[in-house]
């Protein structure tokens, strides 16, 4: 915690570097990814403050939209398509998640409920065809294609996608290289950036 600490109290003696981030933001990406203390959105992608909006849920779930039940994750969608208009959205999923393992193995959950409860919300059970494979690569590949395919159920989504003024991209990072895959649709497969 100690090298945390040091470097908060040195971190706000550049103030003129935060000047400008008084006035607002205006990021133009929304990255959803998972909170895993391996995944740091700022370092992969290189953004400074104020150029990513970030939601960060147990293995980058996005729950199904239900304007009945309202949740922190689909306002913090709603606000950065409305309100910020972010022309994207990245959903990021990375090797090693232990919430896609979780659901792959069928690991039993009952001491944690609110991380089992949670993991419900994933739709589809992701798959692997090695669930002893630590890096569960082509099951969190197919879980972050299912989370992009549930934001499109989000009116607000669905909206700008059909006036073309957003684009939705599935990303896989791997923690063991650091190199980053995009689902490109033409061959259905994720290849690198």
């Amino acid at each position: 915690m100690q090298p945390l600490i040091d470097n908060a109290r040195t971190f706000g003696r550049r103030p003129e570097e935060f000047a400008r981030l008084a006035d607002g933001q205006s990021p133009q990406v929304l990255f959803i990814t998972c909170s895993d203390s391996r995944v740091v959105p700022a370092l992969i992608t290189g953004a400074r403050p104020g150029e990513l909006f970030e939601l960060r849920t147990a293995g980058n779930i996005v729950p199904a939209h239900a304007p009945d039940r309202p949740c922190g994750e689909t306002a913090t969608i709603e606000y950065a398509v409305q309100v910020l208009g972010v022309r994207d959205i990245v959903v990021c999923g990375h090797s090693h998640c232990g919430a896609v393992g979780a659901l792959v193995r069928g690991d039993d959950l009952d001491a944690v409920p609110a991380v089992r409860d949670w993991l419900a919300h994933a739709a589809d059970t992701p798959s692997a065809a090695d669930p002893a494979d630590p890096t569960v690569s082509e099951a969190v590949q197919r879980h972050v294609l299912t989370q992009v395919l549930r934001l499109r159920s989000y009116p607000c989504v669905e909206r700008r996608l059909t006036e073309g003024r957003l684009r939705l991209h599935g990303w896989y990072y791997e923690v063991h290289t650091g190199r980053v895959r995009e689902h490109r649709s033409a061959t259905d497969s994720f290849e690198a950036l």
